[in-house]
């Protein structure tokens, strides 16, 4: 029994595609880890053509996870990355510019992106759709939309109207949450054209830590004892941001321990790291009370029993003992 898909004329055979994605599992490299059934899906979709939405917190991985589909599947040659969120000229980005050369006269230039659609079982990651510019969502709408699938050139003189190739799958990321100051509330219509949503969950202390420890093939037991540690760290503030009472309105993404792990193998010390790139973070207004206060309590119960170096050594610092630590 074969299936057709009639958006992108993708004939796929049912019991090839029962096996492909039996076996799909192995095909997930170390470096990312996602739940087996989520994982599935993407790959599936991905073969599918359809329009994919990638939904979590910054750094948990998102971006990662459409990389690596498209390099699993056979794609990776034939992969798009557009960050929405940094583009400051949407039409400029989606469709192209025209330009003016004293010799030839005015003349259109076409985008990356309008190549990108042009491209046969191309994938395209739209990376942070939810910071894109309403032009931007206007534009992208008939391109998504299933039914329709094309590109109109209102900047050349012919308005030339590009059709989607074949087999091309669209894969976005996004930042939902009250927290994300810069992403704008997703449009129900453009929501409406991403069949597929995936949340990518952030990982837990022991995920994190077989992640990174096998990413960076770190073996030194005192190495693995400070990646342990910020793993740990990590996974306290993004429960402790999650609860309702919380004493922090910042939390250390996966990027940031990816940064960390390189740090541990090139010889910092926990202290160190914490000076250099989790302190940073945390903003210190309200002295003893503060944010940053909290996470320096927090680094300190890791610290080796013996160390001489105190972490609160501030003027107005208090001790241990009367910081709050609840719930950890």
């Amino acid at each position: 029994m074969k299936t057709k898909n009639k958006n992108i004329n993708l004939i796929v055979d049912t019991v090839d595609m029962k096996k492909y994605l039996s076996e799909c599992i192995n095909l997930k490299p170390n470096t990312l880890i996602m739940d087996d059934l989520k994982w599935k899906y993407l790959v599936r979709s991905a073969v599918r053509g359809k329009n994919i939405l990638l939904l979590g917190p910054t750094g948990c991985g998102k971006t990662l996870a459409a990389q690596t589909v498209a390099r699993v599947i056979g794609k990776k040659d034939n992969f798009f990355y557009f960050n929405l969120g940094a583009t400051q000229d949407a039409r400029a980005a989606l469709i192209g510019n025209t330009h003016f050369d004293k010799s030839t006269g005015t003349f259109f230039k076409e985008s990356s992106f309008v190549k990108a659609i042009r491209t046969k079982n191309a994938i395209i990651l739209l990376d942070e759709i939810s910071r894109c510019h309403h032009d931007g969502v206007n534009i992208l709408m008939t391109v998504l939309d299933d039914l329709q699938r094309y590109l109109r050139l209102d900047e050349k003189e012919d308005s030339e109207v590009v059709k989607v190739e074949e087999g091309v799958t669209f894969i976005s990321t996004a930042n939902v949450g009250n927290e994300y100051t810069a992403t704008r509330v997703m449009d129900r219509a453009l929501l409406s054209r991403f069949p597929v949503k995936i949340e990518v969950d952030p990982l837990d202390s022991n995920k994190e830590y077989e992640l990174l420890k096998t990413r960076f093939s770190i073996e030194d037991d005192e190495h693995l004892d400070i990646l342990k540690s910020v793993c740990e760290i990590a996974d306290h503030t993004r429960k402790q941001m999650k609860q309702d009472d919380s004493k922090l309105t910042n939390f250390i993404p996966t990027r940031s321990t990816v940064e960390i792990a390189e740090l541990i193998v090139d010889g910092f010390n926990l202290l160190e790291i914490a000076e250099m790139t989790i302190y940073p973070n945390f903003s210190d207004d309200g002295g003893v009370d503060s944010e940053r206060t909290y996470v320096k309590q927090l680094v300190q119960k890791y610290v080796k029993t013996g160390t001489s170096e105190s972490l609160f050594n501030d003027p107005i610092g208090k001790s241990e003992e009367s910081v709050d630590m609840t719930p950890f």
